[in-house]
């Protein structure tokens, strides 16, 4: 991907518009109210940033610049690797125990403020060919694919639109066929210079059909 589709990328994000082949693959599998999509996604790699931080915007920040300058070329191979969506941010889990997403994680009982995010990396790499971090606070890492919910909205974010979402969320899976089966993560997909009306931000949390549920909705390809 070449440096000017990077810059025209970043200038058609501003208006909101976003370019799908640069987002992880995933198929629509059911649709619940007018924001939360259930999707199946595809087998994902990432470069994935634990730190320890006093607060999650202290980490959010750290975590984003060691995983820029891991992009930009601060890797054993200096290639530059372009910038895909959606960003994900989530609390780690205690020190020693590996990140899963089938693991559920209680934000309020870690105690040692320690934060990840990663950058799902353009769907040509493998866990084989991504070139590696220079940086030790930063890793390769390959998601199976998974079934998850995710609830869609705008503007800034804070952790009170957090809690809130999660809340909606998990509120209508309570109502659903699917039940989670993960702690709630964040999804952004777009530069902080994007005006928040245009943005896109998920809330999104790993779960599993209830035994015996059919699927009530026609699958479709969304990305």
């Amino acid at each position: 991907m070449s440096a000017l589709q990077d810059a025209t990328d970043n200038v058609l994000s501003v208006f909101g518009v976003r370019n799908r082949d640069k987002q992880p693959k995933y198929e629509v599998l059911e649709i619940l109210g007018e924001a939360i999509e259930v999707r199946r996604y595809a087998p994902r790699i990432a470069a994935q940033s634990i730190v320890k931080a006093a607060s999650d915007r202290e980490a959010r920040v750290s975590n984003f610049n060691i995983l820029f300058r891991y992009i930009s070329g601060r890797n054993d191979g200096g290639s530059r690797i372009a910038m895909t969506v959606p960003v994900e941010n989530r609390i780690a889990a205690p020190q020693g125990a590996k990140i899963a997403m089938t693991t559920p994680v209680d934000a309020e009982s870690l105690g040692d403020n320690r934060y990840a995010m990663r950058f799902f990396l353009p769907r040509e790499y493998t866990a084989e060919t991504a070139p590696k971090p220079l940086d030790q606070r930063a890793e390769i890492i390959t998601l199976p694919e998974g079934t998850f919910a995710a609830i869609r909205f705008s503007g800034a974010w804070s952790q009170q639109l957090f809690v809130e979402k999660r809340g909606v969320l998990l509120n209508a899976l309570r109502n659903s066929t699917w039940y989670p089966v993960s702690d709630a993560t964040t999804f952004f997909y777009d530069p902080p210079f994007t005006p928040p009306f245009l943005r896109r931000n998920e809330v999104a949390v790993r779960v599993e059909r209830a035994a015996g549920a059919a699927n009530s909705a026609s699958a479709r390809v969304a990305a």
